[in-house]
C-alpha cells in the first residue's frame, strides 16, 4: 500500500500556481477561438470568449468548459452515472479513502476492481512511465481525460508531471470536486475541467501525451475523441488507453453491452443508455483508428492473476461469451 504523505504547510495551496508557473492556453469549446488571457488561470474566476460570448468560469476551482446546451445533453447521463456510482459504494467521506487509491479501497467495496487499477497503474508507473520521463527530465504536460476523482493526476503530480484533470462529472464523491483530499499533499494544485472529450477547452499542441485511464469506453465517437486529443499533443504524441474493456470478437462486445444494459434496468430501472457510449475496443476497431489518424498502438497486457487468466477457458467451458481483457494501449503519432 502506498505511504500517505504529510500536508504541504510552507505554503497555501490556494496561493500555488495551477500548472507549475506555466501558462495554459486556452480556447472556447463552442466555437474554438482561443480565450484572451486564460492562459494563467491564477487569480481569475471567469473568461469570456469575445467571438461567440461563452463564458468559462470557475465553480469550486473547477472550470465549467460545457456550454449550457451541451450540460442538458449530459443531465440525465450524470444524473444515472451517479446514481450507480453511488449504489456500488463508490466514494468515501474520508480523505485517506482516496489517497490510498489505486493500491487499495480501504472501503472494501469495489477491492476487485481496484485490483486490476493497481496492477496496471504499477505497470504503467514501472514499465512505461520511466521511459518517457527519460526523455522529459523536466516533467510531463499531461491530459488526464475522463478523470473521475483524479487519483492518476495525484500519483502523476507526485512525480512531479502537470497534470490536468477532465471529466463531465464534478461532485465531490466521486467526480474532479474529490481532487480536493489530495491538495494538501501537493506543492501545487492541478487544473480540473468539466469538459467532453470530444470538446476540449485547451489550445493546441501544448499537452506531451494524453491518459484516457478507465474511461475511453465512454467517449460517444473514438473518431472525434482522438482527433481532439490529438489536437492538443505535441509531436511525437503519445495517447494511453488503460483498463477499457477489450474484446477479440465484436459480438462478445456487444453481447456484453446488452447483458449490462439488462443488469443496470433491473438493479436500477434504467439501462443508462442515454449516450450512445461505444463501451469496448476490438482489434478491428484499432486498426481502423491506426488507418484513419496514423496512431501506432503497442499492446501490453499486465498480469492480474491466475484467477483472471483463466476466465476465458472457464466461459469456453460453460458456454459463456469471451470476457473483456484489460489492456493497457500506447499508441504514438510522429
Amino acid at each position: 500500500m502506498a505511504t500517505l504523505l504529510q500536508p504541504v504547510t510552507s505554503t497555501s495551496p490556494q496561493k500555488l500556481p495551477l500548472t507549475g508557473g506555466r501558462p495554459l492556453p486556452l480556447q472556447c469549446p463552442t466555437c474554438g477561438q482561443l480565450l484572451e488571457g486564460a492562459d494563467q488561470l491564477e487569480g481569475s474566476s471567469s473568461f469570456a470568449c469575445s467571438t461567440c460570448g461563452f463564458i468559462l468560469a470557475s465553480e469550486e476551482g473547477i472550470w465549467k468548459a460545457l456550454a449550457p446546451h451541451r450540460a442538458v445533453k449530459y443531465q440525465r447521463f450524470s444524473e444515472e452515472y451517479q446514481t450507480i456510482r453511488l449504489r456500488e459504494g463508490r466514494g468515501s467521506g474520508g480523505g485517506h479513502y482516496y489517497l490510498a487509491l489505486p493500491f487499495k479501497d480501504i472501503t472494501g467495496h469495489n477491492s476487485w476492481q481496484w485490483r486490476i487499477r493497481r496492477r496496471s497503474f504499477r505497470f504503467f508507473a514501472q514499465k512505461i512511465l520511466p521511459v518517457l520521463e527519460y526523455r522529459s527530465p523536466g516533467g510531463l504536460d499531461v491530459l488526464d481525460v475522463g478523470a473521475g476523482n483524479c487519483w492518476m493526476s495525484y500519483r502523476l503530480a507526485l512525480r512531479g508531471h502537470r497534470p490536468v484533470a477532465v471529466d463531465l462529472l464534478v461532485n465531490h464523491l466521486d467526480g474532479l470536486g474529490a481532487a480536493r483530499h489530495y491538495f494538501s499533499f501537493l506543492p501545487r494544485k492541478f487544473p480540473r475541467f468539466q469538459a467532453e472529450m470530444a470538446r476540449l477547452p485547451f489550445a493546441g499542441g501544448q499537452f506531451d501525451l494524453a491518459i484516457f485511464n478507465a474511461s475511453f469506453h465512454y467517449s460517444e465517437d473514438y473518431d472525434q475523441t482522438l482527433l481532439e486529443c490529438l489536437r492538443c499533443l505535441r509531436r511525437p504524441a503519445h495517447l494511453f488507453i488503460i483498463d477499457s474493456p477489450f474484446y477479440h470478437r465484436e459480438d462478445s462486445g456487444r453481447k456484453m453491452v446488452e447483458e449490462r444494459h439488462a443488469q443496470f434496468e433491473k438493479e436500477y430501472g434504467f439501462k443508462s443508455n442515454s449516450i450512445a457510449s461505444q463501451e469496448y475496443l476490438t482489434p478491428t476497431i484499432l486498426a481502423d483508428l491506426t488507418r484513419r489518424h496514423g496512431i501506432v498502438w503497442r499492446t501490453f497486457q499486465p498480469w492480474y492473476g491466475i484467477g483472471w487468466a483463466l476466465r476465458p477457458v472457464r466461459a469456453w467451458l460453460l458456454g459463456r461469451r469471451e470476457p473483456a481483457k484489460f489492456l493497457l494501449l500506447w499508441g504514438t503519432v510522429e
